[in-house]
């Protein structure tokens, strides 16, 4: 052998070595039959193939069911119409879903996808930190039959993050119109997504060095949230609909009707210990009952 030959038989190892970490011009595929529910990832770690993104398969899905969330039947009616359109391919907005924290914002969105999975929906959770990958995401997703409903939780801002932007632009704002088999679902515990604060207001009053034009100010701060066309507001539970809730989930856990009775009481105090009468609470106060009762 030559030595040209073997500098080039040399080259292509190292070619297929480098290859081999070298993140992919674009996005894996993953393979769709794996699940409904997916992560927007990035490869950890720096340095030669770090940052890599690719969708993966979330292979245990919440099984929560829409029957599973009461209190909250006009925000589920809501969403569940919106999505059935947009399974049907007819128009559907994006979501918007804000309000008390544990009310079932998060869960109703998860219920959705277990309701229309089998008519071809499927969830794509992305972090807000990668929410400047939207476009690439639709890119990945945009010629496949199923219907895309992206997911971004506990969604909110601080001034000045990137995220804010991509996701406006994302909404209705780029030179590219969203896929038509895309979707987004965001929840919030701020309506408007940025926090408010009173010097807002303050600068409606001139001191000679405020904002000139303070509304516009004002306007940017609630322009994100106007971009999805359906907002669900989610309210604190009353007592009532609290023990409603828990005694749903007791039964879930397989309590009979007359240990459900027995256990008001101590969900009543298990609530005021926490502070809260949410859902989320009446949630992990039935798991402790039932455990407990060996249910």
């Amino acid at each position: 052998m030559t030595p040209l030959e073997q500098l080039m038989l040399r080259a292509e190892a190292l070619l297929a070595r480098v290859e081999a970490v070298l993140p992919p011009a674009f996005p894996r595929e993953p393979d769709w039959r794996r699940s409904t529910a997916f992560r927007w990832r990035k490869r950890a770690g720096g340095g030669i193939g770090g940052g890599a993104s690719y969708l993966q398969p979330v292979m245990h899905a919440a099984s929560i069911a829409l029957s599973d969330l009461h209190q909250i039947g006009v925000q589920k009616q809501q969403i569940e119409q919106n999505t059935r359109q947009f399974v049907q391919g007819l128009p559907a907005n994006n979501v918007l879903l804000t309000g008390a924290r544990g009310t079932g914002k998060s869960s109703l969105i998860k219920a959705c996808l277990n309701q229309f999975a089998g008519a071809g929906l499927r969830l794509i959770e992305v972090d807000k930190a990668d929410l400047a990958d939207l476009p690439d995401i639709v890119d990945l997703v945009a010629g496949r039959p199923e219907r895309f409903v992206i997911f971004c939780d506990d969604l909110s801002f601080e001034e000045g993050e990137s995220g804010y932007k991509a996701l406006k632009v994302a909404l209705d704002g780029s030179i590219a119109t969203q896929s038509d088999n895309v979707i987004i679902y965001a929840t919030s515990n701020r309506r408007h997504l940025l926090p408010e604060r009173m010097s807002d207001n303050a600068s409606y009053r001139s001191d000679g060095d405020g904002d000139l034009h303070p509304g516009e100010t004002v306007e940017e701060k609630i322009s994100l949230s106007e971009r999805f066309g359906l907002w669900l507001s989610f309210y604190p539970f009353k007592q009532d609909d609290y023990l409603d809730i828990a005694a749903h989930w007791l039964g879930h856990f397989g309590c009979d009707a007359q240990q459900v009775e027995a256990a008001r009481g101590d969900a009543l105090r298990w609530a005021l210990a926490r502070g809260s009468r949410s859902g989320r609470v009446a949630w992990q106060f039935a798991k402790d009952y039932a455990g407990k009762q060996g249910a």
